[in-house]
């Protein structure tokens, strides 16, 4: 079957691609309407369908309760461990560095400050820490603000070097290019030509905004030094967005809220945890994957498909329970912040774009554990295809039926069916309320935060319905139907004040 799949990629390439991209959208919008049209050709099985997704949206609320609960647990256990004392216990612990690409353009001194100030927090050795400053060559700001950064920064890490990625034809330009460039320049001029072993050296993905855990990467020494499978490893954190979740708008602090637990919970599920935003892996895996791919804006999703399928489905994510923190999205005033927020939501949801190229080597790949490839696509496809759908169903869809087929609301499931599924929504009340509580434990508290504000908190939750069309299924219904129509996503930096 996977000889049969290569010679028709191999015959018909860009039919067969163009094929794959109007999947996702093509699934997204039969869903979508499936009310409209349901209702009048087979109304009891769309009846039945929106009931069966109404209990799956209760169980995935308390799911998420679970799964957070567990992983905040977790953190909690692993943040009283002196992680640097465990990995002391190992020779080989003085020969471990860390690279940490920061890819940043037309970033703020400051903001960059912000997150160096914190990795200076590190419990590990910081001479054992080395940041590439990666900069785009088109920014004329950026050889100033690096020379400013390395000034402050240079004697307090072991390295501090900069890089500036040039405009090269056929590249997608974005966080992935860039980062490619970054990651082969640290190559040559710190392991290649440098004093740092490829055999001990981490690299890490990092966002200009990442506030890192004290105690990452003496955890992420253990991690690696303890591993007889190192080279075949990612290491994934919590991405929370506490950084400023009192300062963005109430639709921002929503999707923010929901989001951060998300990202607790995916680290107690085993091989849904795939790599996010702000990352590690050892620097031989990156070199032999041939790093980062140029031709993508969202890379965390790509670079471990990439390693996954180049070793024939011998990589996995380890997850580091501890929390990285990073900014939730803001620009200078309410409606800005609000765009910036929406801007974000459609880069991200731009990933369904990779989906194309990760079935296809489903198909095509030979000698990959069946199993293992089918559940990983399958979640990818699940949360990407969902993405855009849950909205439409969970909020407008029982009621859409009355109304086109009167008829068969005459009937007794016709009839219930707008009651039933408001029962089953409304208990979904009772997760919230647990999230709001994990969140409460979670997130930082704030002395100077007004009571009045903590208290109009879970009120800001009847906004949901609108936050949750505006800044989650809209942007992602965009990104679904531009890629089914063929047309690439512009790359829009995310604002960061």
């Amino acid at each position: 079957m996977t000889l049969l799949f290569q010679k028709l990629f191999e015959r018909y390439p860009v039919k067969m691609l163009r094929l794959l991209e109007i999947f996702p959208g093509f699934v997204v919008w039969v869903v979508i309407l499936s009310p409209l049209w349901g209702s009048i050709l087979f109304p009891t099985i769309l009846a039945y369908f929106i009931l069966f997704f109404d209990v799956y949206w209760f169980y995935k609320s308390f799911s998420l309760v679970i799964t957070a609960s567990i992983a905040t647990k977790k953190i909690n256990n692993a943040g009283r461990e002196d992680w640097y004392k465990k990995a002391k216990k190992y020779p080989d612990v003085a020969k471990v560095h860390h690279i940490l690409v920061i890819v940043n353009y037309k970033e703020l001194v400051d903001k960059v400050s912000m997150t160096i100030d914190n990795l200076k927090r590190q419990t590990v050795p910081l001479k054992q820490i080395h940041i590439i400053l990666a900069m785009e060559e088109r920014e004329k700001e950026a050889p100033a603000r690096a020379k400013a950064l390395i000034k402050r920064y240079g004697n307090s890490f072991g390295s501090v070097i900069a890089t500036f990625h040039p405009d090269i034809q056929g590249e997608v330009k974005g966080k992935s290019s860039n980062e490619a460039y970054a990651g082969r320049q640290a190559y040559k001029m710190l392991i290649e030509h440098g004093p740092l072993s490829l055999d001990f050296t981490t690299v890490s993905s990092v966002d200009a905004d990442s506030m890192f855990d004290k105690q990452y990467f003496a955890y992420l020494t253990y991690m690696f030094l303890s591993d007889a499978n190192r080279y075949r490893k990612f290491w994934q954190s919590a991405i929370v967005f506490h950084n400023n979740i009192w300062n963005v708008p109430a639709p921002t602090r929503i999707i923010s809220f929901f989001g951060s637990l998300w990202r607790m919970a995916l680290l107690v599920q085993g091989d849904r945890l795939i790599t996010q935003s702000t990352y590690s892996l050892s620097f031989r895996l990156l070199k032999e994957v041939d790093f980062w791919d140029v031709d993508v804006i969202p890379e965390d999703y790509r670079i471990f498909f990439k390693a996954f399928f180049r070793t024939k489905g011998k990589v996995w994510v380890e997850p580091l329970y501890l929390k990285t923190s990073q900014d939730a999205a803001l620009s200078s005033g309410y409606f800005n912040s609000l765009k910036n927020k929406y801007h974000q939501e459609r880069r991200w949801s731009w990933g369904v774009s990779d989906d194309p190229l990760f079935i296809k080597w489903w198909l095509t790949v030979p000698n990959v554990p069946f199993v293992r490839k089918t559940v990983m696509l399958y979640y990818v496809l699940l949360d990407h295809l969902l993405w855009p759908i849950n909205w439409f169903i969970v909020t407008i869809a029982a009621n859409i039926m009355p109304t086109i087929n009167p008829v068969y609301s005459r009937t007794s499931l016709g009839y219930n069916l707008p009651r039933l599924a408001g029962f089953i929504l409304t208990s979904c009340l009772l997760a919230l309320m647990a999230m709001l509580y994990l969140d409460y434990k979670n997130r930082p508290s704030l002395a100077n935060l007004p009571l009045r504000r903590k208290i109009l908190f879970p009120f800001e939750f009847l906004l949901m319905p609108l936050v949750g069309f505006f800044l989650s299924a809209l942007p992602a219904l965009i990104s679904h139907t531009q890629l089914m129509l063929g047309r690439r996503l512009e790359y829009k930096v995310t604002e960061k004040i």
